[in-house]
């Protein structure tokens, strides 16, 4: 692990993420590239290699005021038709850089709590009809006392795999990367070789994220034939 590589995986990252470079904890999430192959042997803190890569040092983000995160929700409303599941809500903010982490309306408590803010935010100002009938009947099946999402909602982990055979990849999603590379070995005629594996905790969002980021090289179903420079994006996920 050079110097050189390091630089340019934040610059990467950077652009990937609207030109601004990410965090130490994100970064090494996306990169695998962890604090001690840095750490003491090219900088001393994380801003330091920002500052060489040509960027500006991390500031803390300012908290979101609550009417803009509000808005924000109210337009996912609108978008799904629907109240968003957790979920929903981390497959949003990783496709929109706008939109906040899913973690920021935990401010606004549990789910119930959360429908209900909405709710008042509603009765304040001028949100369309269709949204305050989604939040009303919402909040009519939420428990108070439940966490965000019920039992049967809550996010399950799995992973997200690449395997290949031939000159195609496919894309698919299981509980046990490993037990579906052997089931899909004896089903087909050509060598399958498990290449890179994402754990998640929203299998089917992540899957659709890279289904739709291939859409153009789809050969059918979850197969797909990627080029170098894709099966590399895909392997510097380590979570998602």
């Amino acid at each position: 692990m050079n110097k050189d590589h390091i630089l340019a995986e934040i610059k990467r990252t950077a652009e990937e993420n609207g030109g601004t470079p990410l965090g130490r904890g994100r970064f090494e999430k996306e990169t695998g590239i962890k604090p001690s192959d840095w750490y003491g042997k090219y900088w001393s803190r994380w801003n330091d290699a920002l500052l060489d890569a040509g960027y500006s040092p991390n500031k803390l983000q300012s908290a979101y005021d609550k009417d803009f995160l509000i808005q924000k929700l109210v337009q996912l409303i609108v978008e799904l038709g629907h109240f968003p599941t957790t979920p929903e809500i981390r497959l949003k903010a990783y496709q929109d850089k706008t939109f906040p982490s899913h973690n920021t309306f935990s401010r606004f408590g549990k789910k119930h709590a959360l429908i209900q803010t909405v709710l008042n935010y509603c009765n304040s100002h001028e949100v369309a009809e269709r949204v305050v009938d989604i939040c009303t009947s919402a909040i009519g099946n939420s428990d108070p006392g439940q966490p965000q999402e019920s039992p049967d909602t809550q996010p399950e982990f799995g992973f997200v795999y690449l395997m290949k055979s031939g000159r195609h990849f496919k894309i698919g999603r299981s509980k046990s990367a490993e037990r579906r590379e052997f089931e899909l070995k004896i089903l087909l005629p050509e060598k399958l070789e498990l290449v890179h594996k994402i754990q998640t905790d929203d299998p089917a969002g992540i899957e659709k994220y890279w289904h739709e980021r291939f859409k153009d090289k789809r050969k059918g179903g979850e197969w797909f034939e990627l080029s170098p420079g894709d099966i590399k994006a895909f392997r510097r996920r380590k979570f998602m």
